[in-house]
């Protein structure tokens, strides 16, 4: 996937302020590390890696790599994961997100 920037809901950045993203990870992914600013998981299902931080109150920065030789079952399992911590950092849902995501890509282009 690379690196891709996520809105954060207005009013929301407070749920993943400080620590909080953190937690969040830590509650969503296993053995999350902290280098400098950025908050990385090395191997959850079908992650093989994942870098995120934040920009302002505005911006969630996500740097992914997946693993596509695993099972159907795994991927699956992970996409719900990280549909799932995405809603709680962003505060926006998938279809919220993707909406955002084509207008974002529409006026910079």
């Amino acid at each position: 996937m690379g690196k891709q920037r996520y809105d954060v809901k207005r009013g929301h950045f407070e749920n993943i302020e400080g620590e909080k993203l953190k937690e969040l990870m830590d509650e969503t992914f296993h053995e999350v590390k902290e280098e400098e600013e950025k908050l990385i998981v090395d191997k959850d299902g079908a992650i093989s890696h994942l870098e995120v931080w934040t920009e302002g109150r505005t911006g969630l920065w996500i740097d992914l790599e997946m693993n596509k030789d695993v099972g159907d079952d795994v991927a699956m399992e992970t996409i719900s994961k990280w549909n799932d911590f995405l809603e709680e950092a962003t505060g926006f849902t998938a279809k919220e997100r993707k909406k955002r995501a084509k207008k974002n890509a529409k006026e910079e282009g």
